[in-house]
C-alpha cells in the first residue's frame, strides 16, 4: 500500500507537489467606514465579535470615542469607534443589524473596535513594510508602518499598534 505510486501527491503532474510556505504573520485585514483598510497582528487579537447594535450599553459622561460596552461571557469590554478615534472623517455608523469589533488585548486590558468590515486572515511579511507617509498627525502614532500594493502603489494597508491604542491618553477626553 506504501509503495503505492497512485497515493504519492503530485503523480501526472510532473512531480511531487510542493507547499508553499507563508512569508510574514499572520495579520487580520479590515476596512473603516472610510474606506481606508488598515490591519492588526494575529497574536494581538483576543477574538473577532459579531453582535447588535442593541447589546451595546451606552454610558454617559465618557469620551465620544467610546459607544459603549458589552458583556462578553461575563466580561464587560468597552468599544470603540475606531475610525473617530483614528481622526477619520466618516464616524462609525451604528444602524446596522450586526456590528463586527476587533477585541485586543494588552496585559489585563480588553478594547472592543468598531471596524465596518473585516477582509480576512492573510500572511504579510513585515520586513516589506515602510514607513507610514502622508498620514494625519492623529493617526501616525498608531501605526506601525504600511504596506504599498498594486503596481501604481494604488492600494495601502496601514498596520495598527494595538498597545499604543489601548494605551492612549484620548480615551480620557
Amino acid at each position: 500500500m506504501v509503495g503505492n505510486q497512485e497515493f504519492l501527491p503530485g503523480q501526472g503532474t510532473g512531480g511531487i507537489q510542493e507547499l508553499e510556505n507563508p512569508e510574514g504573520e499572520l495579520h487580520l485585514r479590515f476596512y473603516l467606514p472610510s474606506g481606508n483598510e488598515f490591519a492588526l497582528l494575529a497574536t494581538d487579537i483576543r477574538e473577532v465579535i459579531y453582535q447588535s447594535p442593541e447589546s451595546i450599553t451606552a454610558i454617559p459622561n465618557v469620551s465620544p470615542l467610546l459607544l459603549g460596552t458589552i458583556n462578553v461571557r461575563g466580561r464587560v469590554i468597552w468599544v470603540a469607534d475606531l475610525a473617530q478615534f483614528l481622526g477619520e472623517k466618516v464616524p462609525f455608523n451604528t444602524d446596522k443589524s450586526e456590528i463586527r469589533i476587533i477585541a485586543v488585548e494588552d496585559q489585563d486590558t480588553i478594547l472592543g473596535l468598531a471596524v465596518d468590515r473585516i477582509v480576512g486572515m492573510e500572511w504579510l511579511d513585515e520586513k516589506k513594510m515602510k514607513m507610514s507617509t502622508d498620514v494625519a498627525d492623529g493617526m501616525a502614532p498608531f501605526l506601525r508602518g504600511e504596506w504599498v500594493f498594486g503596481e501604481k502603489g494604488e492600494q495601502v494597508l496601514r498596520l495598527l499598534d494595538q498597545e499604543a491604542i489601548i494605551r492612549s491618553a484620548r480615551w480620557a477626553a
